[in-house]
């Protein structure tokens, strides 16, 4: 089956990986997503010289091909990059121009179907028919298998679930310019706005703390206006665990990113506790792929579209 190159694009880092037949990652490298520019040339430049500074100018024989776990909205029929709402870029042509340059067949799926798929073929999904995979990092995303396939939409972008509206009282404004998304409170890119905004509606003083790593940390020094911060943080997430569980009724739901990876201790099972148990709670566990579910499903795509759990693509490539 030779090895694949695996590519997860993400809105703040990029990870590139060789991962051989049987999920292995032989060798790793990350680098900061280009920023501040929205040149289509510029994104796959980048890419192009992240893939050969992981494997050499001329691929080795035995990489059969790359996958690439992108943030979506993409088109995976015409392998285009949509329209991320954490990213500068637009409407990026992706898969073409890597395979011409590289000389190997490139593939793409959004990041969560991805990392739902890195999951069902490696991790805490194996074995199991109805799996929801949720992203909560710099943006909030998910992936769902119900009875065995992966649920994908017109184009390949079904369950955003960061955007499913959790909250009118606040009505911040997510990154797509809408207003009480789940993405807008609970993501590492606007936690802060929602503590700020938080700080000033409960009357409480706001501490200069301009990132979510900061608010954590100031949780975990026993800062009391933080720490009550954090329960109306968990409220919020929980929100977003209930919409999934009535949507899709799933038999166990595997959280990843940046953020519950890094803040489990103040996140996990208070969130748990506050989950609606209007359908029975199924098991919501943390991945233990440490952060590499998205390299490993893009690495199940760079074998082609036709995957155990379903075809990604309407065309066969």
């Amino acid at each position: 089956m030779g090895r694949q190159i695996a590519v997860d694009l993400g809105a703040t880092n990029t990870r590139a990986a060789i991962i051989n037949k049987d999920g292995r990652i032989e060798k790793k490298i990350e680098e900061l997503t280009p920023f501040g520019g929205d040149s289509p040339s510029l994104l796959t430049w980048f890419l192009t010289g992240l893939i050969t500074y992981l494997a050499g100018s001329t691929l080795p024989d035995d990489i059969l091909g790359i996958g690439l776990s992108v943030a979506g909205p993409v088109d995976i029929d015409s392998g285009v990059l949509v329209n991320p709402p954490n990213m500068t870029f637009r409407n990026v042509p992706v898969t073409g121009p890597l395979s011409l340059t590289l000389n190997r067949p490139v593939r793409m799926v959004n990041d969560c179907h991805a990392g739902l798929l890195g999951e069902v073929t490696y991790g805490q999904g194996r074995g199991r028919e109805n799996v929801v995979y949720i992203t909560i990092s710099t943006g909030i995303g998910g992936g769902v298998m119900s009875r065995g396939r992966v649920v994908l939409g017109r184009d390949g972008n079904a369950a955003e679930i960061g955007h499913f509206h959790v909250d009118s009282t606040y009505n911040l404004t997510c990154g797509c310019g809408n207003t009480g998304h789940w993405e807008g409170y609970s993501s590492g890119r606007f936690i802060p706005a929602f503590y700020s905004v938080w700080c000033k509606a409960q009357g409480r003083p706001a501490r200069d703390l301009c990132t979510a790593e900061e608010i954590f940390s100031a949780a975990r020094q026993g800062d009391g206006d933080v720490m009550h911060f954090i329960s109306a943080l968990v409220q919020i997430i929980a929100r977003g665990l209930s919409d999934v569980i009535v949507a899709y009724d799933p038999e166990v739901i595997i959280l990843d990113g940046s953020v519950i990876r890094a803040n489990a201790d103040l996140l996990f099972d208070s969130v748990i506790a506050a989950v609606d148990r209007y359908l029975p709670l199924p098991d919501i566990v943390l991945t233990g792929l440490d952060g590499s579910a998205p390299l490993l499903g893009a690495a199940v795509i760079a074998r082609g579209y036709d995957t155990p759990f379903g075809s990604f693509c309407s065309t066969t490539r």
